[in-house]
Protein backbone atom coordinates (compact mmCIF):
# COMPACT_ATOMS: atom_id res chain seq x y z
CA UNK A 1 0.00 0.00 0.00
CA UNK A 2 0.99 3.59 -0.71
CA UNK A 3 1.49 5.82 2.16
CA UNK A 4 -0.67 8.70 2.29
CA UNK A 5 2.64 10.82 2.90
CA UNK A 6 4.05 9.60 -0.47
CA UNK A 7 5.32 12.56 -2.56
CA UNK A 8 4.01 12.88 -5.99
CA UNK A 9 6.05 14.96 -8.87
CA UNK A 10 5.39 18.42 -8.99
CA UNK A 11 3.20 19.58 -12.28
CA UNK A 12 4.68 21.79 -15.38
CA UNK A 13 3.84 25.41 -14.79
CA UNK A 14 4.23 27.81 -17.73
CA UNK A 15 7.62 29.19 -16.19
CA UNK A 16 9.08 25.73 -16.53
CA UNK A 17 11.70 25.76 -19.37
CA UNK A 18 11.30 23.46 -22.13
CA UNK A 19 13.37 20.24 -21.98
CA UNK A 20 16.62 20.39 -24.50
CA UNK A 21 16.61 24.39 -23.46
CA UNK A 22 19.04 25.91 -20.74
CA UNK A 23 17.37 27.10 -17.27
CA UNK A 24 16.40 30.61 -17.79
CA UNK A 25 17.68 31.16 -21.72
CA UNK A 26 14.29 32.39 -24.10
CA UNK A 27 13.82 29.93 -26.97
CA UNK A 28 15.47 31.49 -30.09
CA UNK A 29 12.87 34.37 -32.11
CA UNK A 30 11.01 33.23 -35.08
CA UNK A 31 10.96 35.74 -38.02
CA UNK A 32 6.95 36.44 -38.61
CA UNK A 33 5.98 35.63 -42.02
CA UNK A 34 5.64 37.59 -44.84
CA UNK A 35 1.71 37.85 -46.17
CA UNK A 36 1.18 38.14 -49.29
CA UNK A 37 -0.21 41.36 -50.57
CA UNK A 38 -3.55 41.69 -52.99
CA UNK A 39 -3.92 44.61 -55.31
CA UNK A 40 -7.38 44.43 -56.63
CA UNK A 41 -9.69 46.77 -58.22
CA UNK A 42 -11.43 49.42 -55.66
CA UNK A 43 -14.39 48.65 -54.07
CA UNK A 44 -15.73 51.83 -54.72
CA UNK A 45 -16.20 50.32 -58.47
CA UNK A 46 -19.70 48.43 -56.98
CA UNK A 47 -20.94 51.65 -57.10
CA UNK A 48 -20.93 51.66 -60.67
CA UNK A 49 -21.96 48.28 -61.14
CA UNK A 50 -25.94 49.45 -59.20
CA UNK A 51 -25.97 52.69 -61.32
CA UNK A 52 -25.66 50.48 -64.10
CA UNK A 53 -28.04 47.99 -63.06
CA UNK A 54 -30.61 50.64 -62.51
CA UNK A 55 -29.89 52.13 -66.27
CA UNK A 56 -30.05 48.59 -67.71
CA UNK A 57 -33.48 47.74 -65.84
CA UNK A 58 -35.32 50.62 -66.73
CA UNK A 59 -34.24 49.38 -70.21
CA UNK A 60 -35.77 45.93 -69.38
CA UNK A 61 -38.94 46.93 -68.21
CA UNK A 62 -39.97 48.43 -71.07
CA UNK A 63 -39.15 45.46 -73.11
CA UNK A 64 -38.35 42.25 -70.86
CA UNK A 65 -38.29 39.74 -73.90
CA UNK A 66 -35.89 41.58 -76.13
CA UNK A 67 -33.46 43.18 -73.83
CA UNK A 68 -33.18 40.56 -71.22
CA UNK A 69 -29.29 39.87 -71.63
CA UNK A 70 -29.05 43.58 -70.30
CA UNK A 71 -28.93 42.66 -66.99
CA UNK A 72 -25.88 40.81 -67.86
CA UNK A 73 -24.02 43.43 -68.42
CA UNK A 74 -23.81 44.43 -64.49
CA UNK A 75 -23.37 40.82 -63.68
CA UNK A 76 -20.46 40.55 -65.70
CA UNK A 77 -19.03 44.16 -64.40
CA UNK A 78 -19.39 42.38 -61.24
CA UNK A 79 -17.13 39.38 -61.63
CA UNK A 80 -14.81 41.42 -63.72
CA UNK A 81 -14.46 43.50 -60.39
CA UNK A 82 -14.28 40.67 -57.99
CA UNK A 83 -11.93 38.06 -59.88
CA UNK A 84 -9.16 40.78 -61.48
CA UNK A 85 -6.37 41.26 -59.03
CA UNK A 86 -2.37 40.72 -58.70
CA UNK A 87 -1.24 38.96 -55.98
CA UNK A 88 2.79 39.90 -54.24
CA UNK A 89 4.41 37.21 -52.16
CA UNK A 90 7.74 36.15 -51.49
CA UNK A 91 7.82 33.78 -54.76
CA UNK A 92 6.62 35.68 -57.70
CA UNK A 93 3.29 37.64 -58.47
CA UNK A 94 0.41 35.83 -59.49
CA UNK A 95 -2.08 37.06 -62.06
CA UNK A 96 -5.74 36.68 -61.82
CA UNK A 97 -8.16 37.90 -64.63
CA UNK A 98 -11.72 36.93 -65.31
CA UNK A 99 -10.77 33.85 -67.72
CA UNK A 100 -7.69 32.96 -66.29
CA UNK A 101 -4.41 33.56 -63.63
CA UNK A 102 -1.02 32.90 -63.90
CA UNK A 103 1.91 32.68 -61.97
CA UNK A 104 5.18 35.37 -62.49
CA UNK A 105 8.52 33.70 -60.75
CA UNK A 106 10.36 37.00 -59.56
CA UNK A 107 13.62 35.19 -61.47
CA UNK A 108 11.32 36.43 -64.47
CA UNK A 109 10.43 39.41 -63.62
CA UNK A 110 13.28 42.02 -65.31
CA UNK A 111 11.07 45.39 -64.55
CA UNK A 112 7.76 47.29 -65.15
CA UNK A 113 6.26 49.71 -67.67
CA UNK A 114 3.77 52.18 -67.62
CA UNK A 115 1.46 52.47 -70.42
CA UNK A 116 -0.38 55.62 -71.51
CA UNK A 117 -3.80 54.07 -70.87
CA UNK A 118 -4.64 50.82 -69.09
CA UNK A 119 -2.72 48.35 -66.42
CA UNK A 120 0.95 48.42 -65.59
CA UNK A 121 3.02 45.89 -67.58
CA UNK A 122 5.86 43.72 -66.31
CA UNK A 123 9.07 42.98 -68.35
CA UNK A 124 9.81 39.51 -68.63
CA UNK A 125 13.21 38.14 -69.25
CA UNK A 126 12.28 36.61 -72.58
CA UNK A 127 11.38 40.01 -73.82
CA UNK A 128 7.57 40.01 -73.33
CA UNK A 129 5.40 41.83 -71.56
CA UNK A 130 2.32 40.89 -69.08
CA UNK A 131 -0.48 43.16 -67.95
CA UNK A 132 -0.96 43.10 -64.26
CA UNK A 133 -4.14 43.16 -62.97
CA UNK A 134 -5.89 45.32 -61.03
CA UNK A 135 -2.20 47.36 -61.23
CA UNK A 136 -2.93 51.13 -62.10
CA UNK A 137 -0.28 54.50 -61.83
CA UNK A 138 -1.86 54.83 -58.37
CA UNK A 139 -1.48 51.03 -57.27
CA UNK A 140 2.11 51.11 -58.13
CA UNK A 141 3.94 52.49 -55.17
CA UNK A 142 1.69 49.68 -53.29
CA UNK A 143 3.40 46.99 -55.68
CA UNK A 144 7.03 48.32 -55.19
CA UNK A 145 6.71 48.55 -51.69
CA UNK A 146 5.19 44.62 -51.65
CA UNK A 147 7.95 43.55 -53.79
CA UNK A 148 11.09 44.25 -50.72
CA UNK A 149 13.18 46.16 -53.87
CA UNK A 150 12.43 43.64 -56.51
CA UNK A 151 10.74 46.16 -58.28
CA UNK A 152 13.03 49.80 -58.73
CA UNK A 153 11.56 52.51 -57.06
CA UNK A 154 10.80 54.65 -59.98
CA UNK A 155 8.99 57.08 -58.03
CA UNK A 156 12.57 58.08 -56.13
CA UNK A 157 14.35 57.62 -59.17
CA UNK A 158 12.20 60.47 -60.44
CA UNK A 159 12.49 62.49 -57.55
CA UNK A 160 16.03 61.93 -57.13
CA UNK A 161 16.51 63.35 -61.32
CA UNK A 162 14.37 66.66 -60.40
CA UNK A 163 16.30 67.42 -56.99
CA UNK A 164 19.42 66.58 -59.43
CA UNK A 165 17.54 69.35 -61.83
CA UNK A 166 16.85 71.61 -59.10
CA UNK A 167 20.36 71.58 -57.59
CA UNK A 168 22.33 72.40 -61.16
CA UNK A 169 19.59 75.24 -62.25
CA UNK A 170 19.95 76.54 -58.56
CA UNK A 171 24.04 76.15 -59.61
CA UNK A 172 23.81 78.45 -62.65
CA UNK A 173 21.41 80.93 -61.18
CA UNK A 174 24.38 81.27 -58.31
CA UNK A 175 26.80 81.49 -60.62
CA UNK A 176 25.28 84.20 -63.02
CA UNK A 177 24.47 86.23 -59.98
CA UNK A 178 27.68 85.96 -59.21
CA UNK A 179 28.77 87.42 -62.55
CA UNK A 180 26.43 90.12 -62.32
CA UNK A 181 28.06 91.05 -58.91
CA UNK A 182 31.29 90.78 -60.49
CA UNK A 183 30.76 92.85 -63.68
CA UNK A 184 28.79 96.04 -61.35
CA UNK A 185 32.24 95.44 -58.93
CA UNK A 186 34.41 96.19 -62.25
CA UNK A 187 32.08 98.78 -63.22
CA UNK A 188 32.52 100.46 -60.44
CA UNK A 189 36.08 100.26 -60.18
CA UNK A 190 36.14 101.74 -63.79
CA UNK A 191 34.12 104.64 -62.76
CA UNK A 192 36.16 105.28 -59.93
CA UNK A 193 39.30 105.15 -62.17
CA UNK A 194 37.46 107.41 -64.62
CA UNK A 195 36.78 110.09 -61.58
CA UNK A 196 40.23 109.89 -60.53
CA UNK A 197 41.59 110.75 -64.47
CA UNK A 198 38.82 113.27 -64.88
CA UNK A 199 40.31 116.32 -62.61
CA UNK A 200 44.09 115.69 -63.94
CA UNK A 201 42.25 116.15 -67.65
CA UNK A 202 41.09 118.83 -66.73
CA UNK A 203 44.25 120.56 -65.15
CA UNK A 204 45.96 120.09 -68.28
CA UNK A 205 43.05 121.28 -70.61
CA UNK A 206 43.30 124.27 -68.08
CA UNK A 207 47.30 125.02 -68.23
CA UNK A 208 47.07 124.39 -72.04
CA UNK A 209 44.48 127.03 -72.11
CA UNK A 210 46.20 129.10 -69.96
CA UNK A 211 49.29 129.28 -72.51
CA UNK A 212 47.43 129.65 -75.44
CA UNK A 213 45.87 132.50 -74.28
CA UNK A 214 49.10 134.02 -72.87
CA UNK A 215 50.70 133.46 -76.34
CA UNK A 216 47.43 135.16 -77.64
CA UNK A 217 48.50 138.27 -75.17
CA UNK A 218 51.90 138.29 -76.87
CA UNK A 219 51.01 138.13 -79.69
CA UNK A 220 48.48 140.80 -79.76
CA UNK A 221 51.21 143.14 -77.47
CA UNK A 222 53.96 142.85 -80.26
CA UNK A 223 51.20 143.18 -83.30
CA UNK A 224 50.45 146.95 -81.42
CA UNK A 225 54.30 147.91 -80.50
CA UNK A 226 54.90 147.32 -84.34
CA UNK A 227 51.63 149.45 -85.24
CA UNK A 228 52.88 152.09 -83.55
CA UNK A 229 56.42 152.14 -84.18
CA UNK A 230 54.85 151.82 -88.27
CA UNK A 231 52.51 155.73 -86.76
CA UNK A 232 55.82 156.73 -85.23
CA UNK A 233 58.13 156.58 -87.76
CA UNK A 234 57.15 158.70 -91.20
CA UNK A 235 59.03 156.65 -94.61
CA UNK A 236 61.84 158.33 -96.39
CA UNK A 237 59.53 159.81 -99.09
CA UNK A 238 57.28 161.53 -96.93
CA UNK A 239 60.79 163.22 -95.14
CA UNK A 240 62.04 163.64 -98.67
CA UNK A 241 58.63 165.79 -99.41
CA UNK A 242 58.63 167.37 -96.61
CA UNK A 243 62.09 168.30 -97.40
CA UNK A 244 61.65 169.73 -100.55
CA UNK A 245 58.47 172.05 -99.94
CA UNK A 246 60.79 173.70 -97.12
Amino acid sequence: MSSPHQSVPPAKSSHTPAAGSETGSSPEPTEPKQTAQVIRITQMAYLGVVVLLFCVFFAFVGWPIGLWWLLLLPVAAAVWIERTRTTVSEVGLDLRTVFGSRHLDWAQVAGVGIPKRGFVRAHLTDDTEVKLPAVSYDRLRDLIRASNGRIPDLFAAEAAAREAEYAAREAEAEGREAETKTAETNGRSDATQTDTEAPAETEVRTADTEARGAETKQTGTNGRDSETNTETKPSAAETEARDSDS
